[in-house]
């Protein structure tokens, strides 16, 4: 196989790993309730705090990447993560469990980080366009086997065992990445960014901060709904293993509809119309779920919520110059993570607070109303003054 490939490959099944143990307390939840006293609002706490660590180390990892090399700390993020799994599987108090939790976060973050700075040096100016969408999903690919399989488990098994098994594929990922996944030349693991690269434009700050903002009103959203529409569901009278099969199956079709979004937004064009319509039908979904069969509501929501994804991750690319990408992503991820560490516990404070089931479905349909409207606000701003890129930086905004 190419090496590009089979590097492809390998870090595809790594983040893999990444969404089935992100995934892994809300699949279990109702079991680790029985073991735990923990509120809606330890759970959505739990949820962000994996996520957490990249508010600080999004930007500093990078630069980590290039001075001891990207695979040697993609293999330390999986080492965290399987070591924090662990944690977690043996944990008697709600504490041990922060610190698994925070533990495999960091490996997590640093995984997410340089992975992708790793796809980039093996497809540039290649197949770059397919590599990314196949890598991008591959973390919902996580969640969907988290929610298929982890819920199962824990029921035949206890949730430790369950929390056991994220760490067993964190660990087989370990072995897959220093083993078969091939160095590329660019990783060295000796060099340092020079100040130009370091530079920002305030209106590349403003911008950036923008399109991180919309990328982690995007991502929280999701942990909402993949957080707490199993409790409804189950106050509702539905089975945690019918509910991880319709959340798993909306999932698979968010799967689907991420490939679908980038081909129309590439051929058809109108990537603002897409945005908008897509982010409307999404909203009513969620509004209409708590009300009504959540059969339908959930399959139509995974079969618009991944429309949108391309035209937001193009966002920073198309304000951004060559030499300032690097530390313009890095900020990019960090707005990424203040939303999806910020949304799940508030979204959880509002349930306690209003003893409603449906009351984090309507916060995160009131969430994808406001992504509508810091997209129009980043239109807006890009119309006022655009930064200097390439050419083809330009084609690459419509296509990723």
């Amino acid at each position: 196989m190419n090496s590009r490939w089979l590097a492809l490959a390998v870090l595809t099944i790594a983040r893999v790993s990444l969404g089935f143990q992100f995934q892994s307390l809300a699949a279990l939840f109702p079991l680790l309730r029985q073991d735990f006293t923990m509120s809606y609002a330890d759970l959505g706490f739990l949820m962000g705090l994996y996520m957490s660590p990249g508010i600080v180390l999004a930007i500093p990892g990078g630069l980590l990447g290039r001075r001891f090399g990207d695979k040697r700390m993609v293999c330390i993020g999986l080492a965290l993560m399987t070591l924090g799994g662990v944690l977690m599987g043996r944990a008697d108090t709600y504490t041990v469990m922060l610190v698994g939790r925070l533990l495999a976060g960091v490996g997590a973050i640093l995984l997410a980080v340089l992975m992708s700075k790793m796809i980039t040096d093996w497809f540039a100016g290649r197949e770059i366009v397919l590599a990314m969408a196949i890598f991008v999903n591959s973390f919902p690919i996580g969640i969907g086997l988290a929610l298929a399989i982890l819920g199962p488990l824990g029921d035949f098994y206890g949730w430790r065992t369950a929390e056991y098994a994220t760490s067993a594929l964190t660990l087989i990922c370990l072995v897959l990445v220093s083993f078969i996944c091939p160095r590329h030349p660019n990783d060295s693991g000796a060099g340092m960014p020079t100040a130009d690269a370091a530079f920002l434009s305030s209106r590349e700050i403003a911008l950036v901060c923008v399109a991180g903002a919309i990328w982690g009103v995007y991502n929280g959203t999701h942990s909402i709904i993949l957080s707490f529409t199993p409790v409804l569901l189950a106050g509702a009278g539905v089975s945690i293993g019918v509910a991880g099969f319709l959340l798993g199956l909306s999932n698979w079709l968010v799967v689907l509809s991420v490939l679908v979004g980038g081909i129309v937004a590439q051929r058809w064009g109108h990537a603002s119309l897409i945005m908008l319509v897509s982010s409307a039908l999404w909203c009513i979904c969620l509004f209409a779920l708590p009300s009504v069969d959540p059969a339908v509501p959930l399959i139509a929501i995974g079969l618009l919520q991944g429309l949108p994804v391309g035209i937001i991750l193009a966002l920073p690319v198309a304000v951004l110059r060559p030499q300032s990408r690097a530390m313009g992503m890095g900020l990019f991820f960090t707005c990424l993570y203040i939303g999806h560490t910020a949304l799940p516990p508030i979204s959880g404070g509002l349930q306690d607070l209003t003893h409603e089931n449906s009351t984090s479905l309507y916060f995160a349909g009131s969430l994808v109303l406001l992504m509508t409207v810091l997209f129009a606000v980043f239109r807006l701003l890009q119309k006022q003054a655009l930064p200097a890129v390439s050419p083809a930086a330009a084609r690459g905004a419509n296509v990723l």
